[in-house]
């Protein structure tokens, strides 16, 4: 892989801008300010790498549509539709800290968060409809029914992982994360921002089942990195709370590879860790568990699995974007693969 740090970063800051502004456009300035609007507002106006939209805008532009409304627009639907499920899940994992700042429900209490969050998954949808009106009505519903099916599959995902953590699930495999990364992240963060981009720019010529695979590998990627980062990166850089899933007790792949690797006693101890509530976990206990992690190379292994999927990723880049012509999307592209693990370090 090669890896193209300027460029990946110039398009990140260009299409993150024209993202940003467009999402304004849908964030009124009405009432109820003080008790929704600008709660709706508030994590849009974080900021955050805007990956997400700019991977739709650049695929669509990569096999030849123009920066159209319609594109923006979609990209746009996507930003607003992370933001919301970044609310909720704050909540659903008890976060303290989302893009180095308190979590909107540790500021306004969790009713009202989640309602800032319902109303911004509502809102996503506006820009999809709005684009009906002036793009081919086929168009504009295959549009809504990829949306649907990622809302559908990162629910899915999201219940995976959180059941895991209700019933205290412990007999789990690299397969069974994989699949829960697949559906609650790869969904949103990679494979819809993709095949959006792909429908746009080449409705009906465009094999967009390879998009799926490639996503995969992409969104793989980026989440055991993120897990990875959670432990070992810089607080304010990664903008959540350092070591923040060991407290809430997450399935990461560290954990599973640990948990496969430890001695019987030690297994006993993570089980009755990862059955307390959150707030009654020690910290001392976080803490040996990181150790247990490093003892038995889990975070390690994690970056070597993530390097595999990126690997995967550039064979399928090659496959789906084999007919694109160079371009300044195509580079962006295939550099984010490299950048997307090389946030680890």
């Amino acid at each position: 892989m090669v890896a193209l740090p300027s460029v990946v970063a110039d398009v990140l800051h260009d299409y993150g801008g024209l993202v940003r502004h467009a999402v304004r456009d849908y964030l009124p300035p009405a009432e109820p300010r003080r008790y929704l609007y600008d709660l709706v507002a508030d994590y849009p106006a974080r900021g955050g790498k805007m990956m997400r939209p700019s991977l739709c805008i650049a695929v669509g532009r990569a096999l030849g549509a123009p920066l159209s409304r319609l594109l923006v627009s979609a990209a746009a639907s996507i930003e607003l539709m992370h933001n919301a499920m970044l609310v909720h899940d704050d909540i659903e994992d008890e976060s303290d800290r989302r893009r180095g700042r308190p979590t909107l429900h540790s500021l306004w209490g969790i009713a009202m968060a989640i309602n800032a969050g319902d109303a911004l998954a509502v809102m996503s949808l506006r820009p999809l409809l709005q684009a009906a009106r002036y793009t081919d009505p086929r168009l504009a519903l295959r549009i809504l029914e990829e949306t649907e099916r990622m809302a559908r599959e990162s629910a899915e995902g999201q219940a995976l992982e959180l059941g895991w953590r209700a019933d205290n699930v412990t007999g789990l495999d690299e397969r069974d994360y994989l699949e829960m990364v697949l559906k609650k992240t790869c969904w949103l963060a990679t494979i819809h921002p993709v095949r959006l981009g792909a429908l746009i720019a080449a409705p009906g010529r465009v094999d967009r089942e390879g998009f799926i695979r490639f996503g995969f590998f992409l969104g793989a990627a980026f989440q055991i990195t993120d897990d990875v980062l959670n432990l070992d990166g810089d607080e304010a850089a990664y903008g959540k709370e350092t070591a923040g899933d060991l407290r809430e007790g997450k399935r990461t792949l560290m954990l599973i590879h640990a948990l496969h690797h430890a001695e019987p006693g030690d297994r006993e101890r993570v089980t009755a860790y990862l059955r307390l509530p959150i707030e009654a976990r020690d910290p001392g206990d976080a803490a040996w568990l990181r150790a247990l992690m490093d003892r038995h190379g889990s975070i390690d292994y994690a970056r070597d699995v993530a390097r595999a999927m990126a690997w995967a990723a550039t064979r399928e880049f090659a496959h789906v974007f084999a007919g694109a012509p160079g371009s300044r999307d195509r580079d962006f592209l295939e550099g984010l693969i490299t950048w997307v693990i090389e946030r680890a370090g």
